[in-house]
């Protein structure tokens, strides 16, 4: 298998995976794809941990004992009807399905109160795009995530090694990497993220900025010690909004 047709068919197993978590076809696609190994792995998780929510022990049934009641002063009614165990299990397993969803929905969906926070908290979503390299990837690769209908880019903007299809603010935005002087720098193709002005951004051990970019933004970090004034001018002169 080619590299090009791997890289094509990771968003059709991710579809696949999802929809069934034990599926075997494909092993040779994802044992070649970190990306898809580790999507293939969370949603495995997912799954036991949806087997086990549902996998609940119910006690047997009792009834409290009742006082005696004289028969002869009670109007006699319809039976009444009785919940079975395996009513009383599916409404269990119900319930501890919905808090474990919930869970984990309250937890994905977290919202960040500015741009800024959702840029910084997207990179540490995906510490394993920041890795130091002198590979570069596909250039098919690097089109289809900058697709024209998104935007045009130049081509010198650096050596590439990372370039995946993310979301920001609900949006699929280009994320790239390239690599600097003293690590990789991250670039997020924003088109729909107006800004008025610059904005900065500070981490712990990295810093960079939020860009206007016509009706967009871009945003671009790096190390600490990293200068971006040549990545931000050949960003800023190299791409052109396509919506």
């Amino acid at each position: 298998m080619s590299q090009v047709t791997r890289i094509m068919n990771c968003n059709e197993y991710k579809e696949a995976i999802s929809a069934n978590p034990a599926m075997t076809a494909g092993d040779e696609h994802v044992e070649a794809c970190a990306d898809c190994r580790k999507y293939r792995d969370e949603m495995q998780a997912l799954d036991r941990n949806i087997a086990a929510a549902l996998d609940i022990s119910v006690p047997e049934l009792t009834m409290p004992e009742l006082p005696d009641i004289d028969v002869e002063k009670v109007v006699s009614l319809e039976s009444r009807r009785k919940l079975s165990k395996p009513m009383w299990f599916a409404m269990a397993a119900s319930v501890a399905l919905a808090a474990f969803i919930g869970f984990r929905i309250s937890d994905v969906d977290t919202s960040y109160g500015t741009l800024e926070e959702q840029v910084l908290a997207h990179m540490d979503h995906e510490p394993a795009a920041l890795k130091v390299t002198s590979t570069a990837v596909d250039a098919d690769r690097v089109a289809r995530v900058t697709a024209a209908s998104v935007a045009t880019m130049d081509s010198n903007i650096g050596l590439i090694s990372y370039a995946q299809s993310c979301s920001i603010n609900g949006r699929d935005v280009p994320h790239l990497v390239v690599q600097g002087e003293h690590g990789p720098i991250t670039i997020l193709l924003m088109p729909h993220e107006m800004v008025n002005a610059v904005r900065s951004l500070s981490g712990e051990s990295i810093q960079g900025v939020i860009l206007p970019v016509g009706d967009g933004s871009i945003a671009i970090i790096g190390e600490k010690e990293e200068s971006l004034e040549a990545v931000k001018q050949k960003m800023v002169n190299s791409v052109t909004w396509s919506t």
